[in-house]
C-alpha cells in the first residue's frame, strides 16, 4: 500500500473557516496488490483535476461531503510529490466532530477513488510480479479516512495480471476499474476503486 502524507488541519479564525490539507496520492511509490504491483505516475491526475467533478468525502461515504471542486470547497495541487488537496469543510456538527478527531491525531489519513481505461495504464512484466503503471485516471473522490483498508482489486485487473504472467490472453479493450471493500458510494460511480494507498497521513490544517 502507498504511504500517505501527513494531513494538516488549520484551525478556524474569526475571519477564516477551517482548512484540511494533505496528499490523496503519492507518485512513484509502488504497492503490492497480491497478483501485481501498482504505481501512480506523475501526470496521472493532470486531466482529472481539470475535467472531473470530484468530491471530498469522509470514509468514501457520499452522505458525508467535505467539499467539491465545482463549488470551490475542494482544491488541487498536482505537484512533483503527488496529488495535494485543500478542503474547506462545511460548518456542520459531524464535520466539526471530524476536525476535532483530526486535530487530536485520531484520524490522519487519505485515499482516493478512481477508474482507469486501457489507454491510461501500462504494464511492465519485468520482475517477479507485473507492475501496473497508472498514467491517466478518472477521479471520483478524495477521502479523509479512519484507516486505509487493503484494497480488493478488480477481477479485470487480476485477470490481466495473471495473463501477463502466464502468457495467456488477457482482457482486451476493457476499462480496468477498481473497487474497495466498502461499497458505499458504488451506486454513484460504478466500479470505481478506492485506493487506500497506505498511510498517507493528513497534515491537518484546521483553522477554528
Amino acid at each position: 500500500m502507498y504511504q500517505f502524507q501527513d494531513l494538516e488541519v488549520r484551525q478556524a479564525t474569526d475571519d477564516e473557516p477551517p482548512v484540511i490539507r494533505g496528499y490523496a496520492a503519492v507518485y512513484n511509490k509502488e504497492t503490492d496488490l497480491g497478483d501485481f504491483r501498482e504505481v501512480v505516475r506523475p501526470g496521472a491526475f493532470a486531466l482529472a483535476v481539470e475535467r472531473d467533478d470530484v468530491r471530498a468525502l469522509f470514509n468514501h461515504d457520499p452522505n458525508y461531503v467535505l467539499g467539491r471542486n465545482l463549488s470551490n470547497t475542494l482544491g488541487f495541487n498536482d505537484d512533483d510529490n503527488g496529488l495535494g488537496v485543500t478542503i474547506v469543510p462545511p460548518n456542520t456538527q459531524w464535520a466539526r466532530d471530524l476536525i476535532t478527531s483530526m486535530d487530536r491525531g485520531d484520524v490522519n489519513q487519505m485515499s482516493f477513488a478512481f477508474s482507469v481505461g486501457q489507454d491510461g495504464q501500462t504494464w511492465d512484466t519485468r520482475g517477479d510480479k507485473p507492475l501496473r503503471e497508472l498514467r491517466e485516471v478518472t477521479l471520483y473522490d478524495v477521502s479523509v479516512v479512519t484507516y486505509p483498508a487493503y484494497p480488493e482489486t478488480s477481477a479485470a485487473a487480476r485477470s490481466e495480471a495473471r495473463a501477463l504472467m502466464t502468457g495467456t490472453d488477457g482482457i482486451d479493450g476493457q476499462a480496468s476499474t477498481d473497487q474497495s471493500d466498502n461499497d458505499t458510494a458504488e451506486g454513484n460511480r460504478g466500479q470505481a476503486r478506492r485506493l487506500p494507498r497506505a498511510k498517507n497521513k493528513i497534515n491537518l490544517a484546521i483553522r477554528k
